[in-house]
């Protein structure tokens, strides 16, 4: 059992990864239905780069997206400097920052799921409620958000277990600060580094694969039984 006693650093570690992805799902949620609907709705010169912007974090090192960051997000950087000076924010090096960096690598696949799931919504339904007087805003909501939110729910937990994941991007942007960024994955590489750290990597590892197994497993039941009451 004591195997399985986490130590106050790896706790720590644990609720700073739950925060972070719970914020990183939070913030990106709503952008990521609209791009969604934007991209299975509408037709318009220019949407294949659309589809690979928002897909690029897919392809791209996570580095390279945890860099990009830091020099617009950064205390220096063009966004991150208006944000200090304006609203007194500091992004980098920050948990916010973690949150914002498993935001991006996480969004894409909260888009697919979420767009897949509206793809597979009958038009013919939403026309239907816009013959009978309701506007694109009430047919959104009483018809088209129902019938897609099993996959809002897959994309959302989904997004949870990819950013409790996230580790490339994070060292980047925020590094490794214990108690601060210091999330599930970066004090799992930090005490494989370290002599006799590893049966608390092995801890913190049984761990991540417990909690994203849950998460996907949550998801699977959810959308489903979502799904069975929208059918009614």
């Amino acid at each position: 059992m004591a195997f399985l006693h986490l130590t106050p650093a790896e706790l720590a570690a644990l609720r700073l990864s739950l925060w972070v992805s719970s914020w990183a799902v939070a913030v990106s949620l709503p952008a990521g239905i609209l791009t969604a609907w934007v991209l299975a709705r509408t037709h318009f010169r220019g949407k294949n780069l659309l589809v690979g912007l928002v897909h690029l974090p897919l392809v791209l090192p996570p580095v390279v997206i945890g860099y990009l960051l830091l020099v617009l997000m950064g205390r220096n950087g063009p966004i991150g400097s208006l944000l200090e000076r304006y609203l007194g924010v500091v992004v980098a090096f920050d948990w916010k920052g973690a949150a914002l960096a498993a935001a991006v690598m996480a969004f894409p696949l909260m888009v697919r799921a979420v767009r897949l799931s509206l793809e597979n919504v009958d038009p013919g339904l939403e026309a239907a409620a816009r013959t009978l007087g309701a506007g694109p805003f009430r047919v959104f909501f009483t018809v088209t958000l129902p019938l897609m939110t099993p996959g809002i729910i897959t994309g959302a937990i989904l997004a949870f277990a990819r950013s409790l994941g996230e580790f490339g991007a994070t060292i980047t942007f925020v590094s490794n600060i214990p108690g601060r960024t210091q999330t599930l994955p970066l004090a799992l590489y930090s005490l494989t580094q370290v002599p006799d750290g590893e049966s608390g990597a092995m801890r913190l590892c049984l761990l991540s694969v417990l909690v994203a197994m849950a998460a996907l497993v949550g998801s699977e039941v959810l959308s489903r039984r979502f799904a069975a009451l929208v059918r009614g």
